[in-house]
């Protein structure tokens, strides 16, 4: 479960908000929290000066508004390149889920406008937690997993059961979308068994197959259901030979992942394994 949390903040106050939500679960609150603000190089010993300054303020603001533990509270100020810096802290950190604001770019606009958390999402080897500009976090209550056969999606799912079986009135949507229609949700091979592991576990659980492009599709239910929490896998999908750069080709092609992390109107969690 998560026990190592990285939190990117920025003085918006949306992940603020989002790790408080997820503290409020059981499974979480054995969970240490690193908050992270990063300072971009300035020209000028002054302005480097003030930027500090006014990142020390954002930090000590994050961490009051979080109140939780002190014993489990890991303040870090750091200097550089945020996008290359949240990676860097989360393998320091071993962190087990990072989380981040996003302004949800499209794909090509990310990478033209510098994206950081777009850049992450690319490079970073564990679940994310994105929470967009515009959205309103929500207590969580109602969750969305999709489900298909990767491992990655196995993960979510799991992880998904986990926070449920411990929210009171916790319910759990299971989506499947293919390009045929089915009769009967439940009986939808793909999602026998996170059905199967949802009795188990003892949640309340509903099963959606639309027919139509999984991305829309996902972000369709997530509005109707009121859905507090998207959570989907991701794979790992760093380049094989050169791990630092981001890979174009896949940023510009169009995966689900990009797709519900643009368009859903809550905050959405990639589940990650290696491709």
């Amino acid at each position: 479960m998560i026990q190592k949390i990285l939190v990117a903040v920025a003085g918006r106050g949306l992940c603020e908000e989002m790790v408080k939500m997820l503290m409020d679960i059981p499974s979480f609150q054995t969970a240490s929290v690193t908050v992270l603000h990063v300072v971009a190089p300035e020209i000028t010993a002054d302005a480097m000066s003030d930027k500090l300054a006014e990142g020390g303020k954002i930090l000590a603001d994050a961490v009051k508004f979080l109140n939780i533990d002190p014993s489990k509270v890991n303040p870090r100020l750091k200097q550089g390149d945020p996008k290359t810096v949240v990676c860097e802290v989360a393998e320091e950190e071993n962190s087990d889920l990072i989380i981040m604001g996003s302004r949800a770019l499209g794909r090509l606009q990310a990478i033209l406008e510098g994206s950081v958390s777009q850049y992450v999402f690319q490079l970073a080897s564990r679940p994310m937690l994105l929470v967009k500009d515009d959205v309103y976090v929500k207590k969580i209550r109602r969750i969305l997993v999709a489900v298909d056969k990767s491992e990655s999606a196995k993960q979510c799912l799991d992880f998904a059961l986990k926070m449920v079986k411990d929210i009171d009135g916790g319910q759990l949507e299971l989506v499947h979308a293919s390009s045929k229609a089915v009769d009967n949700p439940e009986q939808d091979p793909v999602l026998a068994s996170a059905v199967a592991s949802a009795k188990k576990y003892g949640v309340s659980y509903r099963c959606h197959t639309p027919k139509g492009k999984a991305g829309e599709e996902i972000c369709r239910l997530a509005d109707d259901l009121n859905a507090d929490l998207v959570m989907l896998g991701s794979p790992d999908r760093r380049p094989n030979i050169a791990k630092s750069f981001v890979d174009l080709d896949r940023l510009l092609g169009g995966s689900l992942s990009d797709y519900v992390r643009v368009y859903a109107n809550c905050p959405v969690l990639l589940g990650r394994t290696s491709s």
